[in-house]
């Protein structure tokens, strides 16, 4: 990954100033590795990037999410949600079978109780799976009562697994 920031630096002539690490693997399943990135590129003698513009995107391994908790990084932490419940979140992530959803929030609570730093939510949007009125009530009954961002996702197709995006409507409806 470092090579990468320093690859798009040098393309570029710019200097990389914010760094998502999402969509190329689970980052806490390599925790070491992981920990040793942030710290290079948060390095004031490295790329002297600030943790605040870091984050980093799970899908909810809860001994590594409380673990990095203890770090007391400054880095934001993105949690793929994509399920209201249980059982819509296992449907749609097989992650959800090792780890039960209220363990995930719990750990997602403790990380913000560490460090301060709010949790930013991913929740995809698949039509007909998870984009019912019920399913953002359900939605907001578990993340009214934290201090996070939740970032409503509208999945793009993929025709594999009979996933559709909602349209523009949906979406809006959702969002209220």
């Amino acid at each position: 990954m470092l090579r990468q920031v320093y690859q798009i630096q040098k393309i570029t002539g710019e200097r990389v100033s914010n760094i998502v690490i999402m969509g190329t693997g689970e980052p806490l399943d390599n925790y070491d590795n992981f920990l040793k990135f942030i710290h290079m590129v948060s390095d004031e003698h490295g790329l002297n990037i600030s943790q605040r513009n870091i984050t980093a995107s799970t899908c909810g391994i809860v001994p590594n999410i409380r673990r990095l908790a203890e770090e007391k990084l400054q880095i934001t932490l993105a949690l793929s949600l994509h399920g209201s419940n249980q059982e819509k979140r296992r449907s749609l992530m097989p992650v959800a079978n090792k780890y039960e959803l209220h363990e995930v929030l719990e750990a997602c609570d403790y990380y913000f109780e560490k460090t301060g730093r709010r949790i930013t939510f991913e929740y995809s949007l698949v039509h007909g799976v998870n984009d019912t009125p019920e399913d953002a009530k359900e939605l907001m009954g578990i993340l009214k009562d934290r201090n996070c961002h939740l970032n409503l996702i509208p999945v793009n197709p993929i025709k594999e697994r009979n996933y559709e995006k909602p349209d523009k409507k949906k979406c809006r409806e959702f969002q209220k």
